[in-house]
């Protein structure tokens, strides 16, 4: 069971006041009898799906209750993440008012709408940022528009949305389509932004370091005393912030974090080559030398697995987990460009499932979108760690300017 999603976790101020926000707009509409679409944005690590597990919590105890106006309601959350799924799914179990079939990836709950000829009343969608923009037979979804066709079989939709965790072309999404959206559908809509960065103990200067990097391609300087001749960085106003030049030595690093915390993991960029054929495939840069993770079959999370700090975490793995440490490789698709930027060289990403062409005509600048999708992941990958990350570069171009331009 993972604590960090649990539906009885305490709010912030600012969690609680958006979280009362939505009760009433679902109220509102529900009493209303109208369409209603609410959007929750925020950056990765700021507790949206904490108000949502909360709130669904609330809805279904609403449902069961008979004095209460939304008694009778036809509930469902949805998720189109298989990790996560199975976490949702496992901590309903330790709740009555849960349902275990109430919790379904976004495919399974459209096509048993349409065979049954049903419709939701109140729909959440955790990670709404990994929804279906464009229909998918591979995935047997025929429609055009996940959001767009749930929105279509609900009442009311509460979605969580992350322009920065887009991760594929065939979930592309921008704000400019949600909001076509809206106004096709002429949909009552409210909108909340969370943030105040609730999973990454880190100081300022980390988050900063990490967002100049994915959003802006530079590499700021950081203010880092060294603490060993292996790598930059430490004890970050007590949040463990390390660069290092030898991805072997980062991970014997990580292991020793692990056997005394536990949640411990190393992941990296798609640059390495995988493919789901039952072999072992290798990540491999210097002594560094890790298999991919396997497809997991079990119930229980990757993350969760002890024997899975022997494995390297790729993007869909992690994305939405808590790790207390984790450990990136940034690989080959990142390079030193100079005066302190990157390069993204879309050529050398081997996740070509996230660059499967899209079909609808409706991206301008396609290799832009690519780019995007990579600076994305590294991201998601940087904001997993609770008490540290380490981070290992491919090009030691990087390593060496960082080391120049470290204030210590």
């Amino acid at each position: 069971m993972l604590e960090s999603l649990l539906p009885n976790k305490n709010l912030t101020k600012q969690q609680e006041q958006v979280f009362k926000k939505i009760q009433t707009f679902c109220q509102d509409n529900w009493n209303n009898n109208t369409k209603g679409l609410f959007q929750l944005n925020g950056d990765a690590g700021t507790g949206k799906s904490v108000i949502l597990t909360k709130l669904f919590l609330t809805l279904e105890q609403a449902a069961k209750d008979i004095d209460s106006q939304l008694h009778g309601s036809n509930n469902y959350f949805l998720v189109n993440h298989p990790e996560l799924l199975k976490v949702y799914q496992d901590n309903a179990g330790a709740y009555q008012d849960l349902r275990k079939n109430r919790f379904l990836r976004p495919t399974t709950f459209i096509n048993k709408m349409h065979k049954n000829q049903q419709k939701a009343d109140i729909v959440v969608i955790d990670e709404a940022h990994l929804l279906l923009s464009e229909s998918d037979k591979y995935n047997n979804f025929e429609q055009n528009n996940q959001l767009e066709e749930i929105i279509k079989l609900s009442k009311v939709v509460i979605f969580v949305y992350d322009e920065r965790q887009v991760l594929k072309l065939k979930s592309y999404w921008s704000q400019s389509l949600i909001d076509s959206l809206i106004k096709s559908l002429n949909l009552n809509y409210e909108k909340s932004t969370l943030t105040t960065q609730m999973r990454m103990q880190a100081p300022k200067q980390i988050i900063d370091w990490i967002d100049s990097l994915t959003n802006d391609l530079t590499i700021k300087p950081l203010d880092l005393a060294m603490k060993d001749a292996d790598y930059l960085g430490g004890m970050q106003d007590d949040y463990d912030f390390r660069i290092f030049e030898d991805a072997q030595k980062m991970y014997q690093k990580l292991i020793e974090k692990n056997n005394n915390f536990g949640k411990a993991r190393i992941v990296s960029t798609a640059d390495y080559p995988s493919t789901l054929d039952g072999k072992k495939h290798y990540v491999t840069e210097g002594d560094f030398h890790l298999p991919w993770d396997q497809y997991n079959y079990s119930k229980v999370t990757w993350a969760e697995k002890p024997e899975t700090i022997n494995e390297i975490g790729s993007i869909y793995t992690v994305q939405g987990f808590d790790l207390n440490y984790v450990a990136v490789i940034i690989g080959p698709s990142v390079t030193y460009d100079k005066n302190g930027h990157i390069s993204i060289d879309i050529s050398k990403y081997e996740d070509h499932e996230a660059f499967k062409k899209r079909h609808l005509d409706d991206i301008s600048r396609i290799n832009h979108a690519k780019k995007d999708i990579i600076l994305n992941s590294i991201n998601v990958l940087l904001k997993r760690g609770v008490k540290g990350v380490y981070v290992y570069f491919h090009d030691h171009d990087i390593f060496r300017y960082i080391q120049q331009n470290t204030i210590q």
